[in-house]
């Protein structure tokens, strides 16, 4: 029975069920080929999940099939052991030189193949960043000017990814077109609201829908500063990305929603009732927070329940920073406005982390609240008001005791918000 003691220890756990149903352990056997491949097998990726991807597919790969070869590029930290496939670490979510190289490996990798040879790209979130290879007329420094405006003007996923894609050798289908006349097939974990395969990672491995018209819209929208070596760029007409790559297919072998219906079942069998608002919430964090907390506190005001409340939701927010730039990811700022709103409401409770183990560029995969948190800066001598406007929230939550530190999770569907109303 859920109580004030256990609350806590019930969204932890509920976590990191979410993590294992999220995994590719044993979630890849199903786009093994059918036939015994004739010709080589080459495996390329990038991602957070990238190299325990790549570890899954060796363990599950048949022994009298040919032997795999490869590369693969994840974030520090989230290397796995692999026996046949390197695995390269870069930077995330700021791209570095490291990511640079292992780019131009996965490129590397892929080119001068026949037709009767297979690629399969192993793709999960991060992989843009990662896999940083602009254009030859555009230098690392023009890409990772653009990609600070993109992280603090509060630009979403797809968008950010529009313009990434168009400056890339390798995204935006830019790897299957060097993998050609080889078909390439695409195995992504998916963490970008509604599943979008030429999103996921920039699409390297599949035609790009985006256009340069509209880069045009995100730039003014976003007010993105654009260096003059990336105008000059985008006025041509080779920065088109390929539109028919008949040489590619895609499976997403992970979603959000299949993940989260499985921690639904797994909630309703610990006898919670759960309010499941999906897998698609943006928009700025703090204010998703506002929406939140009025839910829950409408749930909270109805007739009396027989059973504790879930109200759980994925999806990304984001965060718009001002002058006050401090510590902290999406979550542990969704968390602290929701604590605000909720003001010491009794008998509520809430957990959100990112998926992937690290929220923002932290050590924390994100924060828990309890209907004490505010007491507890309180009496730390911080105000939750202040934090907040300078985008502190990491401090924050050190300074009340509820950080929520695990290890890299290797793997990503993006935001995990779980509210609980006793």
């Amino acid at each position: 029975m859920l109580s004030h003691d256990n609350a806590i220890s019930f969204l932890q756990q509920l976590f990191r069920y979410t993590i294992e149903e999220a995994s590719p352990v044993n979630k890849m056997s199903n786009w093994l080929p059918q036939t015994n491949p004739c010709g080589r097998v080459i495996v390329v990726g990038a991602g957070k999940a990238a190299a325990a991807m790549a570890a899954e597919w060796e363990r599950i790969w048949p022994q009298d099939y040919p032997p795999l070869s490869g590369v693969v590029v994840t974030r520090y930290g989230h290397t796995t052991p692999t026996k046949h496939i390197k695995v390269l670490e870069a930077s995330h979510p700021l791209p570095d030189s490291a990511g640079q190289t292992a780019a131009q490996a996965l490129l590397n990798a892929v080119s001068g193949l026949n037709p009767q040879d297979q690629v399969y790209y192993l793709v999960s979130g991060g992989a843009s960043a990662l896999t940083t290879l602009p254009v030859s007329s555009i230098t690392l420094a023009d890409k990772q000017y653009i990609n600070r405006q993109l992280l603090s003007n509060g630009v979403p996923i797809d968008a950010m990814n529009t313009l990434r894609k168009h400056l890339s050798r390798i995204k935006g289908g830019r790897l299957a077109a060097a993998a050609a006349p080889a078909h390439i097939t695409t195995l992504a974990i998916s963490d970008v609201v509604g599943d979008d395969i030429s999103t996921i990672g920039s699409g390297a491995g599949v035609p790009d829908p985006t256009t340069l018209a509209d880069i045009k819209r995100i730039v003014n929208q976003y007010k993105i500063d654009l260096p003059a070596s990336v105008i000059a760029y985008l006025n041509k007409a080779d920065a088109e990305t390929p539109k028919n790559l008949p040489n590619s297919s895609a499976h997403i072998i992970i979603n959000p929603d299949q993940v989260f219906t499985a921690v639904q079942n797994w909630a309703i069998n610990q006898e919670v009732e759960v309010l499941y608002l999906g897998d698609r919430i943006g928009g700025e964090a703090r204010e998703v927070a506002q929406v939140i907390a009025g839910i829950a506190l409408f749930q909270q005001n109805r007739h009396q329940r027989s059973k504790p409340l879930l109200i759980l939701s994925g999806g990304e927010t984001t965060v718009t920073l001002n002058r006050q730039q401090g510590r902290g990811g999406r979550n542990t700022e969704f968390l602290l406005a929701l604590a605000i709103a909720l003001n010491g409401a009794n008998n509520i409770y809430a957990l959100a982390a990112d998926t992937d183990g690290i929220d923002g560029s932290e050590d924390n995969a994100g924060a828990w609240i309890t209907p004490d948190t505010l007491l507890r800066a309180e009496q730390g001598g911080i105000s939750a008001q202040d934090m907040l406007n300078n985008h502190n929230a990491y401090d924050f939550f050190s300074t009340t005791g509820q950080l929520l530190v695990t290890t890299p999770t290797l793997t990503n569907i993006n935001d995990f918000r779980a509210i609980l109303v006793l």
